[in-house]
């Protein structure tokens, strides 16, 4: 793992605005052969009254549950794409009366991992955090992702239709090739964007509701996040579509 730079400290609650935190965890490969890459994980939490929505979960260590207790109950976890499920299970061990809400490939994906009771998340609307956090399923032939934007912080989170790998970050002169020709330092990758085919006018609805809900910062999954402007990088990062 050492051809990339991870994102200091680990497993550590992080705050970004009220009631809003993220714990960058560790790194993680993917990718098949000579494309296997290094990839950086980030989970997302966020607090609706005493409940917490935890958002593609990170590993989970001792002293991280302490921090996560320590500022509310673990209510909703979340698989937000079919990529996106690792962990869930053992925080769902931890946490057996919080419910599991996943992308509808996650079962299959998982290949048995995940065998306990989960909701898909297939909706707009009608789940018990909607009234603090809006809730956008996005389809193409590969997956669904479901985007969700904290209203009262206007804060959207996404988990890899924004792919936005440093090149600081990235030590190898290869891997760093890797992610300019993907399209992975700030835009949604190249490999990704094939997927989406005949969805691709759903697409572009969908980035036209993101733009619309003005988000001021957008939290990633992979790679350095947006602290501000988030509206504008949305133009930017989805301009190959929006044109």
């Amino acid at each position: 793992m050492r051809d990339h730079n991870v994102y200091q400290p680990l497993n550590t609650l992080k705050s970004i605005v009220d009631n809003v935190w993220i714990v960058d965890g560790p790194l993680i490969r993917f990718g098949f052969g000579p494309f296997n890459m290094p990839f950086p994980t980030r989970m997302t939490v966020v607090r609706a009254g005493d409940d917490l929505f935890v958002h593609s979960p990170t590993a989970l260590t001792p002293d991280l549950k302490a921090q996560i207790d320590a500022v509310g109950r673990v209510r909703w976890l979340i698989g937000p794409n079919r990529l996106h499920y690792w962990w869930l299970p053992d925080w769902r061990a931890a946490y057996p009366d919080a419910g599991v809400w996943i992308a509808p490939e996650i079962r299959k994906q998982a290949n048995g991992r995940i065998d306990f009771p989960t909701h898909l998340l297939e909706a707009r609307d009608g789940y018990p955090w909607d009234g603090a956090l809006r809730t956008l399923p996005i389809v193409s032939r590969f997956m669904t992702e479901a985007v969700f934007f904290h209203t009262s912080s206007r804060t959207l989170i996404l988990t890899d239709l924004i792919e936005n790998f440093e090149p600081d970050h990235v030590r190898s002169w290869g891997m760093r090739l890797l992610v300019r020709l993907g399209a992975a330092d700030g835009f949604m990758p190249r490999d990704m964007r094939a997927t989406f085919g005949p969805y691709k006018p759903a697409l572009r609805r969908a980035i036209e509701t993101l733009i619309g809900w003005g988000p001021e910062r957008i939290l990633l999954a992979h790679g350095r996040w947006y602290e501000r402007e988030g509206t504008a990088e949305l133009r930017r990062a989805f301009g190959w579509l929006l044109e």
